[in-house]
């Protein structure tokens, strides 16, 4: 017998009507809802109540609203409302009708390359937005990412979602989320960023490309270790005759190293461009070993694990009809009475008429003013300009065209539309559709030369990042100064992508050695080589140096610096002085133990092969440097 869900036909909050289950994780449970405020179907995420007591997820599962929403952007599962009733916490959100990528796979095995592109491409530009706006997903997989009955696709569960301003490492609780998808330093230290994400995200597509995971186990352990100490296997190795160009955006993705991936989405997006325009429609198409064909449909059982939010167009477009009042009593009486004249018989039936015809009026006049003036715009997201202006004309409607450049729509296609798809018009109202420019793309300007804070500066301007610096010797370039750009002046770069630059050190400077020296002699020595002195506050023991002169120095003399790096120099505190023990009467092997484990050398002069020790030198109670030697007799 299957338990009756406790909230399926409550409202939460007198708002939120809920309808059915379509969904259980391990935070919370999804709900297919309609608002009844604003007549909408949603999608309502409730925390488990086992979990509500527990501020910390609360905390958690507000912070998912809020970041969410925050974004704006076609391609993020959108956040309306977040509230509490009673034991439950809540989150209303946008309702997908679809299925998730985990879905497709399952049905589809290995996706063809084209195919696998055209889902991870949304799905970076929606984690690019996030990562933009500072926010890091931290448990991307198959399951959080929705595809729509319309060809949508929106990453959804931002529930373990944490700004990266904040501290990005679990200290308590554990790591949060998927073993399978987790990035290596993810798992060591529970340390997240962007790049986490995009580790993810190369996972997704080799899984795409091949049908299967790239660490397999019988165990979480054996995959976390494979993670840790493995790379990823090139895909054209499970799937031969692949692309090289899919090889190569998976490993920079999934590297282990995570200085070696992409900053965030938004780059790593910048390279699948790169490879998808390297790629012919043969390698794009081709068809992979682990692929297997679309099943018929069998009736209307689906997968428990599919979330399926189809439903029929009617429920979109209910509205509440005002009940007819019954007639007069009046008009019922005599219209039933049998001893009436003849004239009020002739008058009753006519009243009920005219009562009928205004009550029918009223109604019509009721639904035209609510609901008949009114017609739902069509879905004409990601269609061709001309084949959206014919659909919206032929609905009767105008249409306004505006243009924007889009990172996920192909140039001359329709990014959105104003009012929403879905939503209500006016009969011979105007629509304005968004059509996307492609990509946006601006040049690397050419830094060499300049200083960092002016390059910075340049880059900024034009609408680019400036990424990470690297600093490396040069005989050519003023230390200071741009030795290059990270992609190289030129190239073509979307809007706000990261340019890493290489900032020069000068001339390298040997490092002099002043080990032995004056402080003042040291001091001098390396002045004079153009490097910057500090003295430790705390001097060391030595044997290689006079009380106050340098003990050591750091860096060494074996290394290079640049002009005006620091050495740092420690002073000596001359040789530590210690008690020598008392050894007279121990074995040779005893004494010798004793002794070293002091700080001594020993020096053993034994007349016979056995014997105790009768004499040392220095002796018991003395004191020595430490490192120097005892001399023991032995008879």
């Amino acid at each position: 017998m299957t338990l009756q869900d406790p909230l399926v036909g409550q409202t939460l909050d007198g708002r939120y009507r809920v309808e059915t289950r379509i969904a259980v994780g391990g935070m919370a449970t999804v709900y297919r809802a309609v608002d009844t405020r604003l007549d909408r179907v949603l999608a309502l995420k409730v925390m488990h109540p086992g979990l509500a007591a527990d501020g910390g997820f609360v905390d958690r599962f507000i912070r998912e609203a809020k970041a969410v929403a925050r974004l704006a952007h076609p391609n993020v599962v959108g956040v309306y409302d977040q509230g509490t009733d009673g034991t439950y916490v809540y989150l209303a959100m946008e309702y997908i009708a679809g299925c998730t990528l985990r879905d497709v796979m399952r049905e589809r095995g290995a996706l063809h390359p084209r195919a696998a592109l055209d889902i991870l491409e949304p799905v970076l530009a929606g984690l690019g937005a996030a990562h933009r706006a500072g926010l890091v997903h931290r448990d991307m997989k198959p399951e959080n990412v929705l595809i729509g009955d319309d060809g949508r696709v929106k990453v959804v569960d931002f529930g373990l979602v944490r700004a990266v301003d904040t501290n990005t490492t679990a200290t308590t609780g554990g790591v949060l989320g998927t073993v399978s998808y987790m990035a290596p330093e993810q798992i060591e230290n529970g340390a997240t960023d962007a790049r986490t994400d995009v580790y993810a995200c190369g996972l997704l597509l080799y899984e795409m490309l091949t049908g299967g995971k790239p660490h397999t186990g019988d165990t979480a352990m054996q995959v976390i270790y494979q993670r840790l100490h493995e790379d990823i296997t090139p895909p054209s190795v499970t799937v031969p005759g692949l692309a090289p160009q899919l090889d190569w955006l998976v490993a920079g993705a999934a590297a282990r190293d995570a200085a070696l991936r992409p900053a965030d989405a938004v780059e790593l997006l910048a390279r699948l461009h790169t490879a998808r325009q390297a790629l012919t429609d043969e390698q794009l198409d081709a068809v992979p070993a682990a692929a297997r064909p679309m099943p018929p449909a069998v009736g209307s059982e689906e997968p428990t694990t599919a979330v399926r939010y189809a439903e029929p167009a009617e429920a979109l477009n209910r509205t509440s009809l005002l009940a007819s009042p019954p007639p007069p009593p009046a008009a019922r009486r005599r219209s039933s009475g049998s001893g009436g004249n003849s004239r009020g018989s002739r008058r009753g039936p006519a009243a009920l008429l005219a009562a009928i015809l205004v009550i029918v009026g009223l109604c019509a006049g009721v639904w035209y003013v609510a609901e008949g003036q009114f017609t739902r715009t069509p879905a004409v997201v990601d269609l061709t300009q001309a084949q959206a202006e014919h659909d919206l004309r032929a609905a009767g409607l105008d249409v306004k065209v505006a243009t924007d450049y889009s990172e996920s729509v192909d140039r001359g296609k329709v990014i959105s539309t104003d009012p929403a798809t879905g939503e209500r018009v006016r009969d011979n109202g105007t629509v304005t559709i968004t059509v996307s420019k492609g990509p946006e793309r601006v040049s690397v300007p050419d830094v060499t030369g300049k200083a960092l804070v002016a390059a910075r500066q340049q880059l900024r301007q034009v609408g680019l990042t400036p990424g990470t610096v690297t600093r490396e010797f040069s005989d050519e370039v003023d230390a200071g100064q741009v030795i290059s750009t990270d992609p190289k002046s030129g190239t073509s770069r979307g809007p706000d992508s990261p340019v890493g630059i290489t900032v020069s050190r000068g001339q390298p400077v040997d490092v002099p050695d002043v080990v032995g020296d004056s402080v003042d002699d040291a001091r001098s020595s390396l002045e004079d080589a153009g490097l910057t002195v500090k003295v430790a506050k705390t001097p060391v023991y030595s044997d290689a140096a006079d009380p106050g002169d340098v003990a050591l120095q750091t860096p060494g003399p074996d290394g290079q610096l640049g002009q005006g790096d620091t050495v740092t120099l420690t002073l000596s505190k001359g040789q530590q002085i210690v008690d020598v023990p008392d050894v007279d009467g121990k074995s040779v092997d005893e004494a010798k133990k004793i002794l070293k484990d002091a700080g001594f050398d020993v020096r053993v002069i034994q007349f016979f092969f056995t014997g105790k020790v009768n004499n040392q030198s220095p002796g018991a109670g003395q004191q020595a440097a430490k490192g120097s030697t005892i001399t023991l007799w032995v008879s």
